[in-house]
């Protein structure tokens, strides 16, 4: 399969809390960004997209862009089939998101307040024994790569 492109992405109100929109990023490619402010600790958006197995993840996971998030240690999330928005949410170091998994539903949880006009962001942490991926994040504290270190 490798990378399949989402070509027109857009933002679902249905999962969205907020006012949020896609436009280009200076972190990759485009992000999602905040058309109103939204207050520390509230739901942003839920991460949807098409369950898979983990057979079916790996098939999927060749590739240079992905949509990919892990439920637990069978199951994902492909963003790329059935995305809310939240798949298009660029990765940072030092991000204004966070990801909790409540009962099978990703949810992504301001840290703190986020101004209007601000790209969201999260810190994907990616598993160190894999291959390194380049951030582009920009934050102070940036890693130099998503991966978490070991």
């Amino acid at each position: 399969m490798g990378t399949v492109l989402i070509k027109k992405p857009a933002i679902d109100p249905r999962y969205a809390r907020f006012k949020l929109s896609i436009r280009e990023s200076s972190i990759h490619r485009r992000g999602v960004y905040a058309d109103e402010a939204i207050p520390p600790q509230r739901k942003v958006i839920e991460y949807t997209g098409e369950r898979i197995s983990r057979r079916e993840t790996k098939r999927r996971g060749d590739g240079s862009i992905t949509y990919l998030f892990t439920l637990d240690d069978y199951w994902t999330l492909d963003g790329a089939f059935g995305g809310s928005g939240a798949e298009i949410i660029n990765h940072s170091c030092d991000p204004n998101l966070r990801s909790m998994n409540f009962k099978g539903h990703i949810l992504y949880m301001s840290r703190r307040a986020i101004r209007r006009g601000e790209e969201l962001t999260v810190d994907y942490r990616f598993a160190n024994d894999i291959e390194r991926v380049k951030c582009r994040c920009g934050a102070t504290n940036c890693r130099g790569v998503i991966n978490l270190p070991k």
